[in-house]
């Protein structure tokens, strides 16, 4: 029986591995490594954190963004965005590094069973561990407004769906939403010869300021922190102390994480959008259907008066909503059982991440109504790594295994494995 299964290889899977690994735990690590910046975002995009925030986590501080694009001679500067492919090749290179390799197995279930959990995967393997962590990313989370859900899959699409939006050159895109997957999505469309329309529910754009200079003086660095989450106080406390967010009341967290960093458009992003794309405000979707040109749709506005918009495609970019309930691979008695936030359908998370069900831990999204709006950002990953792994050394107690090389006079014989587990001291 393994000491830890991670399951979901993105930036949170692989920090928590790199943290997990250095501890000596016996480790296995399940997923398709930074699954959704490769399969998930479409080519062009790029990363709206500052390269600094964006860290994965490893033990010794030394595998940075900084340093894998230096080696490089890459550009990683703040204030300058940064191309999604150049972070996920990094993410791939730090995975590469890991001393328990990653397995690109599906796993279907996660069951308790005595001593531990059971896991199986759609390959065929079943596994046993002590404890398991979570960390699964934000795909089984995908968020579809209620009126769009009963639209057939050619006429509606979330944006988290595409990696290629070049099949829609030629056609008329409704795209629904008003943070940074949306207006990025829609200029990516107009600069491939596609015609989108913006539909926002607020009354305006949301467009994030350019970043303050690193290097200020005291009096403006006191009165507007930088943090991993942008200026400002709240961001700074969002950012830099999750541990105080969690120690909130239940519902005062949960109503942090769904409304903290609202949705809002990078400051590079405006001049491809402002005078090209069509941006129609105040309206939410209401009723759709499909109809000779593809889909109607009917847009409510505060005022009660309703707009019909028609086009060949709707995408909706209207985010991920952290439910165990969409966690098809958790046993329903597991999802059933677990205590969660007030308000919400997340696990409630200890201090070290661990749910309700001894060994069962949980990173990134669903942590974010336990720990706020950082969870939700690959900066979390730092907070998260370290703190979890002590969760489970210390669920562990004296029961951990470590590997040991086999005798070097060992290793060549047929058979016999590179390294052994032994139980570890006490």
């Amino acid at each position: 029986m393994h000491d830890l299964v991670v399951v979901g290889a993105g930036p949170y899977g692989l920090s928590i591995a790199a943290h997990a690994a250095a501890a000596g735990l016996d480790l296995r690590v399940l997923g398709r490594p930074m699954a959704s910046w490769r399969d998930h975002m479409p080519e062009g995009m790029f990363l709206k954190s500052e390269p600094w925030s964006s860290n994965l986590s490893d033990a010794e501080g030394e595998r940075t963004l900084g340093s894998y694009c230096a080696a490089r001679g890459l550009p990683s500067e703040h204030g300058r965005p940064l191309p999604i492919g150049t972070f996920t090749d990094y993410g791939l290179w730090f995975a590469g590094r890991l001393a328990a390799p990653v397995e690109e197995l599906t796993v279907t279930a996660v069951v308790p069973c005595p001593g531990g959990f059971r896991v199986e995967t759609a390959e065929g393997e079943t596994l046993y561990s002590r404890t398991v962590a979570l960390a699964v990313g934000v795909m089984p989370f995908v968020h579809l407004p209620e009126p769009l859900r009963g639209l057939p899959d050619g006429l509606v699409s979330h944006s988290s769906h595409h990696r290629d939006l070049s099949r829609f050159r030629d056609t008329e895109v409704t795209v629904v939403g008003g943070g940074q997957a949306a207006l990025e999505t829609a200029a990516l469309l107009a600069e491939q010869g596609a015609r989108p329309t913006v539909v926002v529910r607020a009354g305006a754009v949301n467009w994030n300021a350019p970043p303050q200079p690193l290097r200020r003086g005291l009096r403006a660095s006191l009165r507007d922190p930088h943090s991993g989450l942008g200026t400002g106080w709240p961001s700074w406390v969002w950012s830099e102390i999750p541990w105080a967010v969690r120690r909130l009341p239940g519902q005062v967290r949960a109503h942090i994480a769904s409304t903290a960093l609202g949705p809002a458009g990078a400051w590079w992003l405006r001049e491809r959008v402002d005078g090209v794309v069509p941006v129609r405000l105040g309206l939410r979707p209401a009723a759709a259907a499909p109809s000779a040109r593809g889909v109607r749709l009917e847009l409510d506005s505060a005022g009660g008066a309703t707009t019909v918009l028609q086009s060949d495609h709707v995408i909706a970019a209207t985010g991920f909503v952290p439910e165990m309930d969409r966690l098809e691979l958790l046993d329903p008695s597991l999802r059933g059982g677990l205590r969660t936030v007030p308000g919400t359908g997340a696990p409630e998370l200890g201090a070290r991440f661990e749910s309700s069900c001894p060994g069962l831990f949980f990173a990134g999204l669903l942590a974010a109504p336990s720990f706020g709006p950082s969870m939700r950002f690959v900066h979390g990953a730092t907070f998260t790594a370290g703190r979890l792994v002590r969760g489970v050394r210390q669920r562990l107690g004296g029961r951990r295994t470590v590997r040991v090389p086999a005798p070097a006079a060992e290793r060549g014989r047929a058979g016999t494995p590179a390294a052994r587990r032994v139980p570890a001291p006490e």
